[in-house]
């Protein structure tokens, strides 16, 4: 599990490094989360749950968190925190 940062957007991969693949994404640019009116952090528990459904669905349960080099709070933790809870294990 993949997560990059940008200023106004955070991203979420599943990725098979083993193949080099994306498995699935989502990202807070998806029309059903972009709709929704809160701010970036509630937008970033959004992407985790919604990580950690598409994961579910493919069958996956554990997984390895990548930060991607961002420091664990804020945003990075939202989406870590809400996939946790959406089921996955890190």
């Amino acid at each position: 599990l993949s997560v990059f940062r940008s200023n106004s957007d955070i991203y979420a991969q599943l990725i098979d490094d083993s193949k080099g693949q994306t498995i699935a994404a989502v990202s807070s640019r998806d029309k059903d989360i972009a709709a929704q009116k809160v701010n970036k952090t509630e937008k970033g528990k959004l992407v985790g749950a919604a990580i950690a459904r598409k994961a579910g669905e493919l069958g996956l349960k554990d997984v390895t968190f990548d930060r991607g080099g961002y420091l664990y709070h804020g945003r990075v933790k939202a989406v870590a925190d809400a996939a946790r809870e959406g089921g996955l294990k890190f």
